[in-house]
Formats: C-alpha cells, sequence, structure tokens
C-alpha cells in the first residue's frame, strides 16, 4: 500500500501542471467558435543580395543554404530552419508551420525576389496547438507520450487506492460506475 500511495503522489506532482494546462486548453477547443480571435498576419516583400541568390544557383533540394537562413532571420524575423524547401526551376518554397502560427516563404530564383507571410493566431491557439501536438516537434509529442503514460499511472494507481479504502467509503464503487458508464450513455444518446 506504501508504494502505491508513492506512485500516486510522484505521478500526481509529475503530472499536475500539465493536467491542469491540459484541461484547461480541453475546454478553449471544445468552445473555440465561441472563443474570438483576431490573427495578425505580417507580409514581407524583400530582394536577395546577388550572392545569395547565386547560392541557389545548382541547389535542386534540401534545405535552404545557411546563409540564407540567417539573412532571412535578420531580414524578417522569420526562424527558418534546416527543414527541406520544395525546389522547382522558377522557385523555392518553403512552409513554416508552428503551434498557434503559421509562415511561408518563396524565393523566385530568377530575380531574387522574396515574399513572405507570417500568421500569428495568438496564445490561445498557441495552447491549443500544443494540446494536440501539432506542429510542435518531436520533443513536444514525446513529452505528451511520458505525460500520459504518468496519468495512466496516477489513475491506476488511484483505482487501486479506492480498492484499498472502499469498506470504509460505501459510495466508492456507484460513484466510480458512474463515471464509467455516463460517457458511454452520453455517447449512445446525445452524440451521432
Amino acid at each position: 500500500m506504501k508504494r502505491f500511495h508513492q506512485w500516486h503522489w510522484i505521478s500526481s506532482a509529475v503530472c499536475l501542471v500539465s493536467m491542469v494546462l491540459f484541461s484547461v486548453t480541453g475546454i478553449t477547443l471544445n468552445h473555440a467558435d465561441a472563443i474570438g480571435a483576431t490573427p495578425k498576419v505580417r507580409d514581407i516583400e524583400l530582394n536577395l543580395p546577388p550572392a545569395l541568390l547565386a547560392g541557389l544557383e545548382n541547389r535542386e533540394s534540401g534545405p535552404l543554404p545557411a546563409p540564407l537562413r540567417a539573412w532571412l532571420k535578420q531580414e524578417s524575423g522569420l526562424a527558418v530552419d534546416q527543414r527541406a524547401a520544395e525546389w522547382s526551376d522558377a522557385e523555392v518554397y518553403l512552409a513554416l508551420p508552428r503551434p498557434g502560427g503559421d509562415a511561408w516563404l518563396a524565393i523566385d530564383r530568377a530575380d531574387g525576389t522574396v515574399l513572405a507571410e507570417d500568421t500569428d493566431r495568438g496564445w490561445v491557439a498557441l495552447f491549443n496547438d500544443l494540446h494536440k501536438g501539432r506542429h510542435a516537434g518531436v520533443v513536444w509529442r514525446w513529452f505528451i507520450d511520458i505525460f500520459a503514460v504518468a496519468t495512466l499511472v496516477f489513475a491506476a494507481t488511484g483505482l487501486v487506492l479506492m480498492a484499498l479504502h472502499a469498506k470504509r467509503r460505501p459510495a466508492t464503487w456507484p460513484v466510480t460506475a458512474l463515471g464509467l458508464i455516463l460517457p458511454w450513455l452520453l455517447i449512445a444518446f446525445f452524440v451521432h
């Protein structure tokens, strides 16, 4: 019993902040139509220096060259990482989705014109996207998986502790059964 108490409090401590955030973002996702948001869109138009344009001449795939990424960051504020771009004879296109926003850029390979757009959908969208793991990367997906396992440990040890204390609390099993049955009844009668 001591071991279950220990696992229960450790898993609850690990999960506390994440459970609060996931609960809040679950509400914001469930009521997205009621939460007003005005995305901030920033249009960018630049011209590549001739030396950077020349660096694109013999490339057909892969990420943008490092000097070009650094120049774009400095001139546009866009965080261009090493993801692969889409290369054609006419242009280079790079999609830059991120949690809570989106960006893209297109470089004309003939004259070096850079057109870009950066959209910020706000902090609610940021947390909603993190809740879903949308465009958040591998490390965040691992975090969500580890958090889910810790939450399962928390729930399982809570169930064991409820079973150990059920004799002194007669409402334990009826309330637990309600928690099990209620979602299925709601699905059966109200979800179409």
